[in-house]
């Protein structure tokens, strides 16, 4: 039974220590079409479950100080964990300078023991894949028992009274949730979501049922299409192609107002010579660096006091 594992590092949290809540087997009350794991039904409660001692007794014996997060999540969805709180408590007694992240659905939000253990955690991770209930249905394909408008609301609530650094993150699947409509959709509700980054990504591992990705030019132009007051960062770019386009003075100034773009978004989508005009900006202040969680942005120097209306 392997409960630990990693360190992985993570370009998103930084060196990752990751500690199975389900290492038995997939327990999960979401089937997603884009799960790595194998198709399983849906269960709404953990049965076969790992103790708490056993936990803390293999991560005591991997923490390092060149962790950077401890990351709970599961074969499966960690929120199921019955022993959820306990655990966090005597990870906290051990961790140090190590910061708790967890990688969760959002949907055991709806229970109040599980909204206020999530509290607890320096670092959370929530998933929000769509919010018309016909897509939300297709795509996380969840237990009978969820309800979208519920779990949205409770993000929202959770949002705005979570102390920790909150990141959200969104799924596309071609044909799905890459309409116009459904990112209006999200859009209005991101809105009302106090986030430190929106993550937008897609498909990039073999998925449990026959549905595919967007590239990285979509995903670019689905960040577009978002208000530019919200943290977008598209986080997904191994079938990345370079765009490779040439951008002026003026043009760079204008796509970073209305999406920062981290370094490795520079490669894909501008020329040799843009990326040159690029430097002098930033050499000028005109372009500053802004780091939100791991990452490293680049925002015009006059965004640095923008503030979200809430």
């Amino acid at each position: 039974m392997n409960i630990i594992f990693g360190p992985v590092n993570s370009r998103r949290f930084g060196s990752s220590l990751g500690v199975d809540l389900s290492p038995f087997t997939k327990q999960c009350n979401f089937d997603c079409l884009y799960c790595e794991l194998a198709p399983m039904a849906t269960v709404d409660r953990q049965t076969k479950v790992v103790e708490v001692f056993a936990i803390i007794n293999e991560l005591k014996s991997h923490l390092s100080n060149k962790i950077d997060v401890i990351t709970l999540t599961a074969n499966g969805e960690p929120t199921l964990y019955p022993h959820l709180n306990e655990l966090i408590d005597a990870i906290d007694k051990i961790k140090g300078s190590t910061e708790t992240l967890i990688l969760t659905n959002s949907a055991a939000l709806v229970d109040k023991n599980v909204f206020n253990t999530l509290l607890k955690l320096d670092q959370v991770k929530l998933s929000l894949d769509a919010i018309s209930p016909d897509i939300f249905k297709k795509i996380d394909r969840p237990h009978e028992s969820i309800n979208i408008e519920e779990v949205v609301q409770k993000v929202m609530e959770f949002s705005k009274i979570y102390k920790g650094r909150l990141f959200i993150e969104i799924l596309f699947v071609h044909g799905l949730n890459d309409t116009e409509e459904e990112i209006q959709k999200l859009n209005d509700v991101l809105l009302k979501i106090d986030a430190d980054r929106i993550d937008l990504g897609t498909i990039d591992r073999p998925p449990a049922y026959p549905v595919v990705g967007i590239s990285y030019k979509e995903l670019h132009t689905i960040s577009l299409m978002f208000d530019n007051s919200l943290p977008i960062h598209i986080a997904s770019r191994i079938h990345a192609e370079p765009n490779n386009a040439c951008y002026s003075d003026e043009e760079i100034l204008n796509t970073l107002d209305k999406r920062p773009l981290t370094q490795d978004d520079i490669y894909l989508l501008f020329d040799d010579e843009s990326q040159k005009r690029l430097e002098k900006l930033i050499n000028e202040s005109k372009i500053v660096k802004k780091v939100v969680g791991n990452l490293e942005f680049l925002i015009p120097h006059a965004n640095l006091k923008r503030k979200r209306s809430k």
